[in-house]
């Protein structure tokens, strides 16, 4: 009874659940059975329909197979007649290539050597000043190199003749002076102008007054940004520009590094930035040196007018107040009637007068003899010590970041010796001078005393 009941509520729900898949509702127990029986045929139906389509499908899928196999019979056929015929054109290429090989003979190092110098030549005429002329035989030279070296068409005996020419062109162009009228190029201001330049076989180009550079990527030509500093240089430009074809002789210095010597010479500081590198401490030392070599000279200029009185003073019997010998024996007139002691006291109070405005200004000069060196070598220290701290930050890779610091300390030492030797020279001249006019005032100080005292005797 248990399992009866298990077995209807089983129909009860597939009845439930079959009714809305067929769009109706079982209301009973024979409805159930009937659209069990309705769905068993549909499903039959949709079977046989499946197959059929199926069947169909399977001739269709058999008549595909075949046409492929076939196609891959005919291309497997293809493909080895096609591997025949490569097997037949490499020996083709091999013979050919060896026919060529046989007939070419020497020919072969002669292309050989023809590419190889039209290649080095190209090279050099890229670089050369004669390049600014004649700036289409590049092209040439690269499609004459292409050809000799691709082996698929041998150079024309025109060409080789054109490639002769060539060669010969430029080595009869690097013997000529030649003017170049009207020759655009770029100055130093970046402006583009249109001068007569001349060009002296490939070593230099040069305008009026001024060097030119050749730049090989443009092949174009640009005024030096700095010019030599000697007038001879630059004179000679002039010279060059000014001068008659074929008629007059220049003397003129012939870089023959095509450039780098006179980058070198352009390159080396004038008088103005060796002082800027010796920064505060070579101002420092320029000033004293000015100041010390003018108070020298004030000296000596006072000390020689001094020394002339003092010497017309000598030719006279009177006195004069304009000189100090004078105004020491104008001393002695004024005591003629005093002892001998006291007068010789009074002459050397006079004396002593005398001395300051003789010497004055010569201690200082020798002071500044001194500490220039002094202050030479207080920039050396300095220049190190930025030497130093540059190596500690940079370390000694690239020479040039320690150049400051070594110019500063060499330059300084060069200005304190510079300002040392003259100050010096000219200190032992003054102090002579001032010397030899005291030494005179004493002698007659002494000459005086002595003629005194045989009076009082």
């Amino acid at each position: 009874m248990k399992a009866y009941r298990i077995i209807c509520a089983v129909v009860l729900g597939t009845s439930l659940a079959i009714g809305p898949a067929f769009g109706q509702q079982a209301g009973s127990l024979e409805d159930l059975l009937e659209a069990v029986r309705d769905g068993g045929g549909r499903d039959a139906q949709q079977h046989q329909q499946r197959l059929q389509e199926f069947q169909q499908r399977q001739a269709d899928q058999t008549r595909l197979l075949q046409e492929a196999q076939t196609e891959l019979a005919n291309e497997q056929a293809r493909s080895a007649q096609l591997d025949t015929q490569f097997d037949e054109n490499e020996i083709l290429i091999e013979n050919v290539q060896a026919q060529l090989d046989e007939r070419l003979g020497s020919l072969r190092e002669l292309f050989g050597v023809l590419q190889q110098v039209s290649g080095d030549a190209r090279s050099q005429f890229e670089n050369s000043l004669t390049n600014i002329e004649f700036p289409d035989r590049a092209a040439f030279l690269t499609d004459f190199a292409a050809t000799a070296g691709s082996g698929t068409r041998l150079p024309s005996i025109a060409e080789i003749e054109q490639l002769w020419f060539e060669l010969q062109r430029e080595a009869t162009e690097q013997g000529k002076v030649k003017r170049l009228p009207a020759f655009g190029f770029v100055t130093a201001s970046g402006e583009e102008v249109s001068e007569d330049v001349v060009r002296i076989g490939t070593f230099n180009v040069v305008a009026d007054g001024r060097y030119l550079q050749h730049n090989p990527e443009t092949n174009s030509v640009s005024e030096l940004q700095r010019q030599p500093s000697q007038a001879r240089f630059i004179d000679s430009t002039s010279d060059l520009i000014s001068a008659q074809s074929g008629g007059d002789l220049v003397r003129f210095g012939i870089d023959i590094t095509s450039g780098q010597l006179l980058s070198l010479l352009i390159a080396t500081p004038n008088i103005r930035e060796r002082i800027e590198q010796g920064a505060e401490v070579g101002y420092v030392i320029i000033a004293l040196g000015i100041f010390g070599v003018l108070l020298a000279l004030e000296r000596l200029v006072t000390l020689s007018i001094v020394g002339g009185k003092v010497r017309a003073q000598l030719k006279r019997e009177t006195p004069s107040e304009n000189n100090p010998l004078g105004r020491v024996l104008k001393v002695y007139d004024e005591n003629r009637e005093a002892d001998v002691e006291t007068l010789e006291l009074k002459l050397g109070e006079a004396i002593l007068k005398e001395t300051p405005s003789l010497q004055r200004g010569i201690l200082f000069i020798k002071v500044i003899s001194v500490v220039a060196p002094l202050l030479g070598l207080l920039g050396t220290v300095t220049g190190m010590i930025n030497t130093f701290q540059a190596i500690t930050l940079f370390g000694t890779g690239d020479p040039t970041i320690m150049a400051g610091g070594i110019s500063q300390a060499l330059m300084t030492t060069v200005l304190g010796l510079c300002v040392a030797i003259p100050t010096v020279l000219l200190h032992t001249l003054v102090s002579g001078r001032s010397r030899r006019i005291v030494q005179v005032l004493q002698e007659q100080s002494a000459g005086i005393v002595a003629d005194q005292a045989e009076r009082v005797q």
